[in-house]
């Protein structure tokens, strides 16, 4: 176990950040992310806190990237992503939260992601299939086009996004079906976008 006796405060607070940067995105942060976070001018500043972290025994580093800061008797945690329930390719339909996590990490990873299961076929031209899996970044806007989990009256679907004059336009990728027109000042609410898919075994 690391020996944080030593350290002085700021020290620790720097290790906890580096620890964070590297359990959330797999790699440490850069010297001028650590000095915007800490609010140190100087790069050597920052040189100063990582020196003495590395004499420490805590951190090591070989070069100069964000790569380059590691953490020494320290594995990253991999909790998956969570399994959020199902999403509508078709008509919109309520997601349960389940207990389920998903280790889509090494394809996948990133902060605040989540997992769905696809019901239904209206994705089908982009190649998402009911029974597939769909990670999404969470994120409350959406450009023209991109395919996104929208909740429209409390019930969720994945749909392609559109913003035209008065309404937002919900489109399948399915030439069968029609799109889910919502006037602009009803109750919809992006809750995030598609970031990849998992076919089904």
């Amino acid at each position: 176990m690391p020996d944080f006796s030593q350290l002085t405060e700021r020290q620790r607070e720097i290790y906890d950040f580096i620890q964070e940067k590297i359990d959330s995105r797999g790699y440490g942060p850069t010297v001028r992310e650590i000095g915007l976070a800490f609010d140190i001018k100087s790069p050597n500043g920052v040189m100063c806190h990582l020196k003495a972290l590395e004499k420490k025994g805590l951190i090591k580093r070989e070069g100069f990237s964000a790569r380059a800061i590691q953490l020494v008797d320290h594995r990253p945690g991999s909790a998956g992503m969570p399994m959020l329930g199902v999403v509508a390719a078709g008509s919109p339909v309520l997601a349960p939260a389940t207990e389920e996590r998903f280790e889509f990490s090494e394809v996948f990873g990133g902060p605040n992601r989540f997992v769905l299961k696809v019901r239904g076929q209206s994705m089908i031209e982009n190649h998402i299939d009911d029974g597939d899996f769909v990670i999404i970044r969470k994120q409350e806007t959406a450009s023209n086009g991109e395919r996104v989990v929208a909740m429209v009256d409390n019930e969720v679907t994945l749909k392609k996004f559109y913003k035209e004059k008065d309404h937002i336009r919900l489109e399948p990728a399915n030439g069968r079906m029609s799109p889910i027109i919502v006037d602009a000042t009803k109750n919809i609410r992006i809750l995030g976008v598609l970031v990849g898919v998992m076919r089904k075994c």
